[in-house]
């Protein structure tokens, strides 16, 4: 199973008063990952929306265990946590310096038209994506 992980240096802009990283920070990083992911896995999410096709999210769930602030660099590791042909869900855990857990979670995303916002099966519209996540997702399995 692939695992990308990206770090990311924690910038002011991202924290509150208290220098702690603001809890909406973390979807971003997220997002950042998922694209590494998704590099790594030899697609471009750009060229994806290029050929009219969007990927939003249908359902987002963050478990923040430990604060995150300015001046640290955290580790973020994204993997696809589940695939069902049509929903793509993403697993997300992001690390501090001292590889303390900090925040874990999912997202989910199907993929739509860009003209019409219908869902579309990746299975049948993307077959190369699908084979590719469909043996993602069997590597997860036997891991576990």
């Amino acid at each position: 199973m692939k695992t990308a992980c990206t770090n990311i240096q924690v910038r002011y802009a991202e924290t509150d008063q208290m220098g702690v990283v603001h809890h909406s920070q973390y979807l971003i990083w997220c997002e950042i990952g998922r694209t590494a992911l998704i590099n790594d896995l030899g697609f471009s999410y750009a060229k994806l929306e290029e050929d009219g096709v969007l990927a939003p999210v249908t359902d987002a769930n963050l478990s923040y265990k430990r604060a995150v602030r300015y001046g640290e660099t955290v580790r973020v590791e994204t993997w696809i946590e589940a695939y069902d042909g049509i929903r793509a869900v993403y697993g997300y855990a992001i690390y501090n310096e001292e590889d303390q857990l900090c925040v874990s979670g999912t997202t989910t995303h199907v993929i739509v038209d860009r003209e019409r916002f219908r869902p579309r099966s990746m299975r049948k519209h993307l077959p190369e994506w699908h084979d590719v996540y469909e043996r993602e997702k069997k590597q997860k399995e036997e891991s576990e």
